[in-house]
């Protein structure tokens, strides 16, 4: 079972991306009303004024062949995404940088996302890929195709691999109403119920703006946000007991 996640909206502001005060930040990452794309060095600059901390954050992105991790990895990023599937060899990384707003202060956090991608038949023949990919990880993303109903069932294999790490989230990819669906909703809400993840559904047509991404991101920016609200939390608590216990 995963920790209880936080409810959405209660950490970031869920629409920021929409108001007036975010365009000086939003506007680092976009060029031409376009996603810009960051090498592993490179970072959004901002004007000496302006002071943003920038919190980073390694995300591995797991699921079977074919349910469309390097397309969700290209769609968060603002890349084109591939029209033809190919199996992804060895581990491909991308950066994506995505601005927050803190609810409780106001404050206003770059979050430096590498998101990590290793083709599931790779993993499975290099026994040295899946510790490089688990070391010092901080979240995971499950993937699933609302169109291949083995994937669904394979999520408690998926997540058996990753026991240790505290924030999972599960995404559906291929969501679309007026597709053919091999995963009902019953189902669906079963999951979430059973293993206490919420499941987040991504499909349709890819957008110029930052719509189709902004609730993913910003969702997964809240679960890190507050995992290490609680780890810093438990981090003094421990460090009061020692000083008692001193005393």
């Amino acid at each position: 079972m995963a920790q209880d996640a936080p409810s959405s909206g209660s950490i970031v502001v869920a629409d920021w991306h929409q108001c007036k005060d975010s365009k000086e930040y939003f506007s680092k990452i976009l060029h031409k009303k376009r996603r810009k794309n960051f090498g592993l060095l490179e970072s959004p600059v901002m004007p000496p004024h302006v002071a943003v901390d920038t919190v980073h954050y390694k995300i591995f992105i797991s699921g079977k062949s074919g349910v469309g991790k390097t397309a969700l990895t290209a769609r968060l990023a603002g890349l084109n995404i591939p029209n033809l599937h190919y199996e992804t060899t060895g581990i491909e990384t991308t950066v994506v940088y995505w601005p927050v707003k803190l609810r409780e202060n106001g404050r206003v956090l770059f979050f430096r996302l590498q998101l990590w991608d290793c083709g599931e038949n790779t993993l499975r023949r290099f026994d040295h890929l899946l510790p490089a990919c688990k070391e010092q990880v901080d979240a995971v993303l499950f993937l699933f195709s609302f169109t291949d109903r083995t994937s669904f069932d394979d999520l408690s294999n998926q997540i058996a691999k990753w026991t240790g790490t505290s924030v999972k989230l599960v995404v559906g990819t291929k969501f679309d109403l007026f597709m053919h669906c091999d995963v009902p909703e019953r189902d669906v809400r079963d999951f979430q119920e059973t293993w206490n993840l919420r499941v987040l559904r991504v499909g349709g047509e890819v957008s110029d703006g930052l719509g189709d991404v902004a609730p993913l991101l910003n969702c997964l920016a809240e679960n890190l946000w507050h995992q290490d609200c609680v780890t810093a939390g438990s981090a003094n608590r421990r460090s009061q007991q020692d000083t008692g216990t001193l005393l």
